[in-house]
């Protein structure tokens, strides 16, 4: 067979993600404030949008679109990514397969009503059932930071070479209140004599909050012991030995301060008294308060899911806008970019209601295999994986996985993260069913919260309490969960427990 160049014609079939249908999947991974952020930029790029206030909520679509027909459309226009999946193509992305006719938002729900309740006292779920609106003033940053509070301080007693020193010193202080620089190389650097930075280092010492500028724990402590006239030799001999204070060695440091048993416990609680890091009050870090995505409430039916529509935004298509710009005089370029602004804007409504559904199922999944957890606590919380509820919805377990990122939940018993509900399991001990990882972190921490002082449980005590409860879990799983949850040893909290006890 002569071998050379020819054309053929091939025709085929493939299923491709349209950009449309991308970007739908990556919304399904952004919280409400960060869809709050998506579209407040969508609305600045296409003049059709525009966002309706809580009295629109009755009005009737600026848009005139049909919903139902637009869901059909969506559908229509992208395809079902879960055949993508079918084809071999999972990795590209997800599905967005929603069955919209079994789905049935609530208008009156929590979710409706929160921004009216913050001025009448309805903020009970967000607060966590307490009848107060939240504290917001709480969140403000201080008004100055560490560093500032100590120059304006400075800048009031010293001046000249001792002020560019106290500024060098100050720059090298760190935001829990210590000294990070070497006296000496600063010296250098500066080009002044030891003594000097020395000294004005002392004046720093003085300033407020007490410790600040100490370069050491025990010298953080002994500047506030000093301040309170406290600062005597016994005084002066514990705090330079805080590592046998640390360990529990008790009777050592008796011999040492030379002092008594109560002198000891006396001279414990005045150091529990004071602040190991003063410099955090002046702390810049900002608190981010954590908005509930979700509202989940028992009714007699059953339980009350609904997407938190006072930090979703509302969005509408001004289709007299559209009609006024497109019965005006325009060129070819101008009508192309007035259709693709309606087709991105009808678009971006499809898709943020297609959200919300989504959201929706999701969630209503969870609280179903989770019932128990809401009605009697987390002693209750099963083994969830993602696989399991998308099975049970008839969804890919990416798409699960997306809709649970950066969403929280807030239900009677508090506000909790959608990956908080899903964990592996432990075995129970009859071989009955499993128990949750996070029930049994509950059991250590009750067990642990509830032991006498004198009757320290051990890890092996710890995992027959647990068998005894149906549990069957090895001794190295309870020392991993205790040490997840920041609890130390039975030798740890013997010494603590001990050192509580004497300075009581």
């Amino acid at each position: 067979m002569a071998l050379g160049p020819r054309l053929d014609l091939r025709q085929s079939q493939s299923l491709v993600m349209t950009p449309q249908l991308q970007q739908a999947i990556k919304l399904l991974a952004l919280s409400n404030l960060e869809i709050e952020a998506f579209v407040a930029g969508e609305m600045e790029k296409n003049p059709l949008l525009e966002s309706s206030g809580p009295d629109d909520d009755f009005a009737p679509p600026a848009d005139g679109v049909d919903r139902a027909a637009d869901q059909h459309d969506l559908h229509a226009e992208t395809g079902d990514a879960d055949q993508l999946i079918g084809q071999g193509l999972g990795g590209a992305d997800s599905p967005l397969d929603v069955d919209y006719g079994a789905e049935t938002f609530i208008d009156d729900g929590p979710g409706d009503r929160v921004a009216s309740a913050i001025g009448s006292g309805g903020m009970d779920m967000v607060s966590g059932g307490s009848g107060e609106a939240p504290d917001f003033d709480s969140f403000a940053n201080p008004e100055q930071g560490l560093q500032e509070h100590l120059m304006d301080q400075a800048r009031s007693i010293l001046s000249g070479k001792d002020l560019t020193i106290a500024t060098q010193l100050i720059g090298q202080i760190d935001e829990a209140g210590y000294l990070e620089a070497h006296l000496l190389e600063t010296a250098h650097g500066l080009g002044v004599p030891l003594h000097q930075v020395e000294q004005v280092l002392a004046v720093i010492q003085s300033f407020d909050p007490t410790g600040v500028g100490a370069r050491s724990l025990s010298e953080c402590l002994a500047l506030q012991a000093k301040e309170a006239d406290r600062h005597d030799p016994c005084m002066a001999k514990l705090l330079a030995n805080l590592d046998l204070l640390a360990k529990g060695a008790l009777p050592q440091l008796r011999r040492i301060c030379g002092v008594d048993e109560e002198d000891m416990a006396d001279m414990i609680r005045e150091l529990r008294g004071y602040d190991p890091k003063p410099g955090l009050r002046f702390s810049m870090e900002s608190v981010a308060p954590v908005t509930p995505d979700l509202f989940v409430q028992p009714t007699r039916e059953g339980w009350s899911i609904e997407v938190n529509g006072a930090t979703l935004p509302r969005v509408l298509i001004n289709r007299s806008y559209y009609v006024e710009l497109a019965s005006g005089p325009q060129d070819k370029a101008s009508k192309a970019w007035l259709t693709d602004c309606l087709a991105s804007a009808n678009w971006l409504v499809k898709a943020l209601d297609q959200r919300q559904k989504t959201i929706i199922k999701v969630a209503s999944e969870i609280v179903r295999q989770q019932e128990d957890f809401f009605r009697k606590g987390v002693e209750h919380l099963k083994p969830l994986t993602l696989k399991a509820v998308a099975d049970a919805i008839q969804m890919h377990e990416s798409t699960v996985s997306r809709v649970t990122s950066n969403k929280y939940l807030s239900c009677p018993r508090g506000l909790y993260e959608l990956k908080y509900f899903f964990s592996s399991g432990v075995a129970a001990a009859g071989g009955d069913g499993a128990v949750s990882a996070e029930a049994v972190k509950s059991h250590i921490k009750a067990l642990i919260g509830a032991e006498a002082p004198d009757a320290i449980l051990s890890d092996d005590t710890l995992v027959d309490l647990l068998r005894a409860k149906g549990m069957d879990i090895a001794r190295r799983t309870v020392a991993k969960y205790r040490e997840a949850m920041g609890i130390g040893s039975s030798v740890q909290r013997r010494r603590q427990k001990a050192l509580r006890g004497r300075a009581a």
